[in-house]
């Protein structure tokens, strides 16, 4: 099992790299396009979609998706980000709190919608991040990866110590509200070391990352609380996708990525932060223009 893991860690590493640093976006914008119509697929399945209804879905995102691209909207200002993060805290938030056996209560077609919706939406702001720049949009895809890790290590160390109560216990058992804190300090600490790299070590032509935008638009004051929010977000992500996992009564959303489960598995905490990360870099454009 480690050696597939590694072997598909190290597929993936290399089909990203590769589509990230072509000369052209389009490379990355069709690998994020395909992996969005894999999800959306998993989605289907997850719902009890059965026999060609899961491929289905999956062909009308890349119908979705390929619409937007020919449209323009990778390039132009998506003016409903605010609106889709406060979908993502009020929806996600409702869904958390009425936990797996909720889950059942949501209307059929609407369960079924919500996931696709929020993979069109995701593929757009990845795509848009993407034409900001590379380093721009690998320190919105790191922050995910650094609030996991800070996370586990701070659960495993403290989980239970400050915080008696488990965040989702009917959802996710392990995870603690301390593992949660340290999210946050391990973003913190992603934002400085990357704002340090921006300011030192980046050629000079490169994309500014995501936390030097922040900076730019109020130092600490904006900086801080919106990195720890993002992380915050991230955990809500998750925990939806783990929430659809558990009342379908699977451990993986897929088999698609040997040894790491399916795409959703792997992209679940980005779909709410990747919107997020445009809409707070909307706002910074806007206060300093």
């Amino acid at each position: 099992m480690l050696r597939q893991r590694i072997i598909t860690a190290v597929i993936m590493l290399a089909v990203l790299v590769a589509a990230l640093w072509s000369a052209s976006p389009v490379p990355f914008i069709v690998l994020a396009l395909v992996m969005m119509a894999a999800a959306a697929w998993e989605w289907a399945r997850l719902n009890g979609v059965q026999g060609a209804g899961a491929p289905a879905l999956g062909a009308a995102m890349v119908l979705a998706c390929g619409l937007s691209w020919w449209a323009g909207w990778v390039n132009e200002p998506f003016r409903a980000w605010w609106l889709v993060v406060a979908l993502w805290v009020v929806v996600g938030g409702l869904l958390i709190s009425v936990g797996v056996d909720g889950w059942s209560r949501v209307p059929a077609f609407l369960r079924l919608a919500l996931g696709p919706a929020a993979l069109w939406v995701a593929w757009l702001a990845v795509v848009q991040a993407r034409m900001v720049g590379v380093n721009f949009l690998l320190s919105v895809l790191a922050l995910v990866a650094a609030a996991d890790i800070a996370a586990y290590f701070a659960g495993r160390a403290f989980g239970g110590q400050l915080v008696a109560r488990k965040l989702a216990p009917s959802i996710s058992p392990n995870k603690s509200w301390e593992g949660v804190f340290g999210g946050m300090a391990g973003v913190l600490l992603l934002a400085a070391l990357w704002i340090f790299f921006d300011r030192q070590i980046a050629p000079a032509d490169w994309s500014r990352s995501l936390y030097s935008h922040l900076w730019q638009g109020g130092g600490l004051v904006w900086l801080v609380p919106s990195v720890m929010a993002l992380a915050g977000l991230s955990v809500v992500g998750d925990l939806v996708e783990s929430l659809v996992k558990r009342a379908a009564g699977a451990k993986d959303s897929s088999q698609l990525l040997p040894g790491h489960g399916g795409v959703l598995d792997r992209i679940d905490a980005q779909l709410p932060t990747l919107p997020f990360a445009m809409a707070l870099v909307t706002v910074v454009a806007q206060r300093v223009a």
